[in-house]
């Protein structure tokens, strides 16, 4: 039997603190069920991904050299499908020393990415509401380098690797995290 999202979200919270990680990771839950809803793909199962692929961020530092390495210690003692752990570990390039391969590894890496971009840009609105951001805002501040710059450009740019385009892309995470958006501070 598989781990429940009740489960992963009580683990979540025994090993990230930080508010600000467990909006990003509930984001995140959002917008891999958009993804995998949009790609025909399990969404509960892309959901567990996202809601989990930083569950080591604190107990590593968010240090990039092994963050996303620890994760599957931290989740060794529940049955969590291989993929989702494969996905995990890959968000993070740099700690996996491979490149990402498949669409799921593509979907988190954009997925959790573009989370960032979209917080941003929401605050940057004189109402500070998700609903009020449209998807080209999203694009436009893609470009501007300057603007939420710890956001890595060409992680969200996996979008198009999975067969999305980016202002696409853009609307469907936006419109994924509307449901969510008084949880998560939007």
């Amino acid at each position: 039997m598989s781990i429940t999202r009740k489960e992963a979200l009580e683990l979540l919270h025994r090993y990230v603190k930080n508010e600000k990680m467990i909006s990003h990771s509930l984001a995140s839950e959002a917008i891999l069920r958009g993804i995998a809803h949009r790609l025909g793909e399990d969404e509960e199962k892309w959901g567990l991904a996202g809601l989990l692929h930083d569950i080591d961020v604190e107990v590593t530092n968010a240090e990039p050299a092994v963050h996303g390495t620890q994760a599957e210690v931290l989740l060794k003692d529940f049955a969590i499908d291989p993929e989702i752990l494969d996905a995990i570990r890959m968000h993070n390039e740099i700690a996996s020393g491979k490149k990402r391969s498949t669409v799921f590894q593509h979907a988190l890496a954009a997925g959790e990415t573009i989370s960032g971009l979209i917080f941003a840009t929401t605050f940057v609105y004189p109402d500070r509401k998700l609903s009020s951001v449209k998807p080209k805002s999203v694009v436009k501040r893609m470009k501007e380098k300057a603007f939420a710059a710890s956001v890595n450009r060409e992680n969200i740019l996996e979008c198009e690797q999975i067969g999305i385009p980016l202002d696409e892309f853009a609307a469907l995470c936006i419109h994924s995290l509307l449901p969510i958006a008084g949880e998560i501070g939007l």
